[in-house]
């Protein structure tokens, strides 16, 4: 997450818990940032007339008066995707179609270069099977894992295989793929020179290079997969 998808974010996250406060230590592992950048990005937003605010004291932190603040109309290119996949997520339910309606006026309501963004990255996203299921969840998935596809930099991750052996890789992410709510980050990995999926549950560490590098196309072919039908996350 850039700094100016964070400033959005706290302030967006001080405002649904207002009036109560959440400690700058707290903000910190919510973002994955130290606490003195939150103390900077805090002064920040002050400084640019958010009416936050420091509660001192045992269980202080940041405040901020909602009713002086507005909640942000722009969304980021992950956030319109993660949207879509909620939607998918829905199934055949009957409010499968009003998901789909209110998506299509997130994406309206989207500067125009995050809006092509966001349909690039839905494009990367791909399901096995008929449905996303819920009863297998991926919990604590890295804040750069998430973000993989939209960086566009190598990753440096140690990964676990099903003997729980570590190896340390550099991977190009090229896309997801979700099946029976598992998520795979697929990716070309430089150690096999080959195109490998890695479940996101299974990638003990990652730290995001200063390489940036051109995306590749991912073709389903490349893939491999015995069983299933891959399908493509629905076009937003």
């Amino acid at each position: 997450m850039n700094r100016t998808d964070r400033l959005y974010a706290i302030v967006e996250e001080l405002r649904a818990v207002s009036p109560r406060p959440r400690s700058a230590t707290w903000l910190a592992e919510r973002f994955e940032v130290s606490t003195r950048t939150v103390e900077r990005d805090i002064s920040a937003l002050q400084q640019a007339g958010n009416p936050i605010w420091a509660d001192v004291g045992r269980n202080g932190g940041y405040c901020i008066d909602r009713e002086h603040t507005l909640p942000p109309v722009n969304f980021t290119a992950d956030e319109a995707v993660a949207l879509a996949v909620a939607v998918e997520g829905m199934g055949h339910g009957p409010f499968r179609s009003a998901a789909q309606v209110a998506l299509r006026k997130v994406v309206a309501a989207m500067h125009e270069d995050d809006a092509h963004t966001a349909r690039a990255l839905s494009a990367r996203v791909h399901l096995l099977g008929s449905e996303i299921t819920s009863e297998i969840t991926s919990e604590n998935t890295p804040g750069l894992i998430s973000s993989a596809l939209s960086s566009n930099r190598v990753l440096r991750i140690g990964y676990r295989d099903r003997d729980g052996e570590i190896s340390r890789r550099d991977i190009e992410p090229l896309g997801y793929i979700e099946n029976a709510g598992r998520w795979y980050l697929v990716a070309w990995c430089r150690l096999r020179t080959a195109v490998r999926a890695f479940r996101t549950d299974r990638i003990e560490s990652v730290v995001q290079t200063a390489e940036a590098v051109q995306p590749r196309d991912l073709r389903v072919d490349e893939l491999q997969i015995p069983y299933g039908e891959l399908r493509s996350l629905d076009s937003i």
